[in-house]
């Protein structure tokens, strides 16, 4: 297959997105030939090569044009992104797809005896983070000027250790702060995985084939997103009934040779249906209720 046909699409080799961005790729039809301690493999069904690579080293290998395109956390995108621009340097890429993991935020947190009102608590205070553009762009405009500690992982034991005051760092379930005696105070980015491509023109050959791609993750994140619910429901109460269906949109309406007052009503729900939502549609009538998982979905 010609260079230019193929796609290099660069994902975490191991960490927080890696487990994530190989079942998206999966469920999305790409079978992965990977050879053991190879940093790159090839898919089987589509002309695209997969690089396993360090996750804060995908901004630049998109931005740089080395990948065509990335799976990365936005919260590491925009460090990048504000390093590049801070260096004056090409930061050129363009995001496809929010994806449907990964999602965390990036905070500031204190050790749980200081006292904290506010961003100006931390005027003059010594931060340790690995996201010090983040910190520096949300701080300063917050009018707050700040000492900086970087530091590359165990980011939470920096006020223990006596390294810092505080630390940005980011934050998925709290526990890990609350482990390390510290409390979250102040939220600076949300981010969730993101499909991001360089910013370069591709061939025809390869623009279609990042179409297919975004419309086969869109399909996965639909299906994860999506239930298939089936039940019966007296004619009698059909608005009703239809009308309390989460996300319900032209639900399928079909008769039942057995029970002429009844209807089966089959409809795809976008929202999670609640066990207290099935009692109310029971209530109104409802029965053999089936809520079911979707595994593949085109618009």
């Amino acid at each position: 297959m010609a260079a230019k046909t193929r796609l290099r699409l660069a994902i975490q080799k191991s960490g927080r997105l890696s487990d994530d961005s190989l079942e998206l790729l999966k469920r999305s039809g790409l079978r992965i030939r990977k050879r053991r301690d190879r940093f790159i493999a090839h898919c089987d069904a589509l002309p695209i090569d997969v690089l396993f690579v360090r996750d804060d080293d995908i901004p630049g290998l998109v931005m740089d044009d080395v990948v065509d395109l990335g799976i990365v956390g936005r919260n590491v995108l925009r460090e990048a992104a504000l390093g590049r621009k801070s260096a004056a340097g090409s930061g050129a890429f363009r995001e496809l797809e929010n994806l449907d993991f990964g999602n965390c935020r990036v905070s500031i947190a204190v050790p749980d005896d200081t006292s904290y009102d506010g961003p100006h608590s931390l005027a003059s205070k010594r931060i340790a983070t690995s996201y010090p553009r983040l910190l520096e762009s949300y701080l300063s405009g917050k009018g707050v000027t700040f000492q900086t500690c970087d530091l590359n992982g165990a980011v939470e034991i920096a006020p223990r250790a006596g390294l810092a005051d505080a630390i940005c760092d980011i934050v998925s379930t709290g526990v890990t702060l609350e482990a390390n005696g510290l409390r979250e105070v102040e939220t600076i980015f949300e981010s969730t995985a993101v499909l991001v491509r360089t910013a370069r023109h591709l061939s025809d050959e390869q623009e279609d084939l990042v179409r297919k791609l975004l419309t086969r993750f869109r399909g996965v994140i639909s299906a994860r997103e999506s239930k298939y619910i089936m039940l019966h429901a007296p004619k009698s109460r059909l608005d009703e009934i239809v009308a309390i269906l989460p996300g319900a949109e032209d639900p399928t309406i079909l008769s039942l040779s057995s029970s002429p007052d009844k209807v089966a009503v089959h409809v795809v729900s976008r929202e999670n249906l609640f066990w207290e939502t099935m009692e109310e549609l029971q209530k109104l009538g409802a029965t053999s209720i089936l809520v079911l998982p979707i595994e593949k979905m085109l618009a």
